[in-house]
């Protein structure tokens, strides 16, 4: 079974209060229970649901290697954080880029992007769904890992 690591960056705790013109109503705890629902359905395991203000410790987290894809909604340090990128690349692992607004439409800043590039895939502006579109490629395109008959 692939096992699946959700991650979310600084301020994403906030979801549900936080900007809800932009980001809508639905707290983090409800993205949650979403992605783990419609993993289940896919046959994907979710492995952790880790949300994180702080750099470090979501690199620490990624580190720990005990997952087959991570999706990701890196926040701001997406805008900002060479660190995240390089422990992204370095674990050798895919990962799906999520945003929930489509940062390419807001701020000149938020153009800055150091994942995309190196994303199995991004998905940007189709709100908290984007978790479960993540969830639909994994399934799809990622299958399971290397070396492991399910």
């Amino acid at each position: 079974m692939t096992r699946v690591l959700v991650v979310n960056g600084p301020n994403l705790n906030l979801l549900g209060t936080r900007e809800p013109e932009i980001y809508g109503h639905t707290t983090l705890q409800q993205v949650d229970d979403l992605v783990r629902a419609h993993a289940a359905e896919l046959g994907l395991e979710v492995v952790d649901c880790f949300q994180s203000n702080h750099e470090g410790a979501i690199i620490d987290r990624l580190q720990r290697r005990d997952f087959d894809v991570t999706i990701i909604n890196a926040g701001g340090l997406t805008h900002t954080s060479v660190s995240l990128r390089d422990a992204l690349t370095g674990i050798s692992r895919p990962f799906i880029e999520v945003h929930i607004s489509d940062p390419w439409q807001r701020d000149a800043f938020r153009r800055v992007n150091f994942l995309h590039d190196v994303a199995f895939e991004t998905i940007k502006g189709q709100g908290v769904q984007g978790y479960l579109l993540a969830l639909d490629v994994v399934a799809e395109r990622l299958g399971q890992p290397a070396g492991q008959d399910d």
